[in-house]
């Protein structure tokens, strides 16, 4: 006698996303693309048991048996975010958030009214940070980064701070300058720009940045409390697991504390920065070591930094600033000693490369590299923002998965970031058409800015450029199956099929159907490891 099902999913639209050309039950999707198609799922003990017609299905029904009616709603495999940073989304709902910003002077109000906050909870004390994270100038009329200036408009008694959404550029005040005046006097140059009296301008940019996020790293209390706001928000996302970036954090400690209190609401793959791998040899920490719900990542590095500050490497210069090719964070020689060292080790490695050149550095260093194959080592390149065509069929050949992030299309449209940055090569940029056609393996992130999945399927499918579009079915598989297989997850998540978790996300109304509106798709339930982790209905 078969079990009874712990939880029913009847009479809605079960899309698996599993690609299934010529396999038993494969069918055409709503866009063409191969999907098979059920009305109902049934789970047990966290995994998926049976899909079919409802009535099917409900042969699992028993005495405690769930029975949801989806009552025509869309359920697809839990969306999987492949590159975040999530104590730093949960900054953004415990701090101010610039994202919403029109311009320099409301950005500045919302870190004065987040002031106001911080002295009513401070008792008269200065020490206590004022911060805000998000802010994109590039929207704005008035186009410039924020400035001392600007700050010191906030307080001028006590440090403030705004964070460019890409943190790669920030932006602190006098008190700030003065209070870390020695660190800052020992980074490059040019990441401390001065104005023409040779006063700092209260920019800062790459590692000038390094001391400031090290000062503001919270405490065991603080990083639960952004982790914890921030985990809400991916289960009202529909995310049902996520790729952390993770740099001197004490996120790991509060994911794998709230693993152990059965109090996790999605999975999580800690990608560790490189100056963390020595640590991480000594305890044994490899690549996919942990539990169901806390694994170990890869391990990840630098090359370039960004185009908002125009410090992404680029093999020709910035049509913004003809002097100016970018810059390296992490030189390439550098960058391949440290491939060398973690591959040898066993990790599996990712490194962030947003320019042309600075893409073919990480190749080089991932194919110099003779004793692993990057294919089966699953390394990555984070990003992949401007690749040429010899770079794209380079993935393809070393199977070097591009993790990358449709919600920086938004900067791609006329008169954009990518517009002002590169000028004509901007139609160049995030080709996942192209990608996907030579075969290169594609996941799906956010990088937090925002962390929403169903926005940046949004951007995929609706590109600017026409011919680098997706299918709605290949850019929600991005989400689901590509970035599971970047985390070695493919056989366990990405897909809604018999023997897979019970990981899923149910919608109010289907992608296929409205394309052009996807990014306005309510998220109704979501669904980890077979729990009801949230419930819009």
């Amino acid at each position: 006698m078969t079990d009874a099902a712990d939880r029913l999913f009847v009479n809605g639209d079960v899309h698996t996303l599993a690609s299934l050309e010529g396999g038993h039950g494969a069918t055409d999707g709503p866009d063409g693309v191969p999907d098979e198609i059920h009305e109902a799922v049934a789970v047990r003990d966290g995994e998926v048991v049976r899909l079919g017609r409802s009535r099917e299905v409900r042969f699992l029904e028993g005495v405690d048996t769930e029975v949801i009616d989806l009552d025509g709603r869309v359920l697809l495999p839990g969306f999987v975010d492949a590159h975040t940073h999530l104590t730093t989304v949960g900054r953004y709902l415990v701090h101010a958030d610039l994202s919403s910003a029109d311009s320099p002077g409301e950005a500045v109000g919302l870190l004065a009214e987040r002031a106001a906050a911080v002295e009513a909870r401070s008792s008269g004390s200065a020490t206590d940070w004022v911060l805000g994270y998000g802010y994109d100038e590039s929207a704005w009329d008035e186009e410039r980064y924020l400035t001392r200036g600007d700050l010191d408009a906030v307080s001028t008694e006590r440090p403030v701070a705004a964070f460019r959404e890409d943190m790669h550029v920030a932006a602190v005040n006098g008190v700030v300058l003065d209070r870390f005046a020695d660190e800052l006097a020992g980074v490059p140059e040019e990441t401390v720009p001065s104005d023409e009296a040779g006063e700092p301008t209260g920019v800062l940019f790459e590692s000038a940045i390094d001391p400031i996020y090290e000062a503001v790293e919270p405490g065991p209390a603080g990083t639960r409390e952004a982790v914890t706001a921030a985990l809400d928000d991916c289960a009202a996302k529909g995310i049902t697991g996520f790729h952390d970036m993770v740099r001197g954090s004490r996120a790991p400690r509060v994911y794998r504390d709230l693993d152990d209190a059965g109090e996790l609401t999605a999975r999580v793959r800690v990608n560790y920065w490189s100056d963390h791998l020595d640590a991480l040899r000594e305890v044994g920490l490899s690549t996919n070591a942990g539990s169901d719900m806390v694994q170990t990542g890869a391990i990840k590095s630098y090359t370039d930094g960004s185009f908002g500050g125009r410090t992404a490497r680029l093999s020709e210069p910035y049509a913004d600033a003809p002097e100016e090719t970018g810059q390296w964070v992490v030189d390439p020689d550098e960058l391949a000693a440290t491939v060398a060292e973690a591959t040898a080790a066993g990790y599996q490695f990712t490194a962030h490369a947003i320019g042309d050149e600075a893409v073919d550095a990480v190749l080089d260093a991932y194919e110099a590299d003779s004793r692993t194959d990057p294919g089966e080592a699953r390394h990555r390149i984070e990003h992949v923002e401007l690749a040429d065509d010899a770079a794209i069929e380079r993935l393809a050949e070393t199977g070097v998965v591009a993790s990358v992030q449709p919600n920086f299309l938004k900067w791609a449209g006329d008169d954009g970031l990518y517009d002002a940055r590169l000028g004509d090569r901007r139609t160049e940029t995030n080709r996942y058409r192209d990608m996907l056609d030579a075969g290169v393996r594609l996941a799906f992130g956010s990088d937090g800015m925002p962390m929403d999945p169903l926005l940046g399927v949004h951007h995929a499918v609706n590109a600017p450029a026409e011919a680098q579009r997706l299918t709605v079915t290949e850019a929600l598989r991005a989400y689901t199956l590509g970035a599971a297989y970047a985390g070695f997850d493919e056989d366990r998540l990405g897909t809604v099929e018999p023997g897979k978790r019970a990981d899923f996300a149910v919608l109010d109304s289907s992608p296929w159907d409205e394309p052009e509106a996807i990014r306005d798709i309510g998220v109704a339930m979501t669904v980890v490891d077979g729990e009801v982790v949230y419930d819009g209905r």
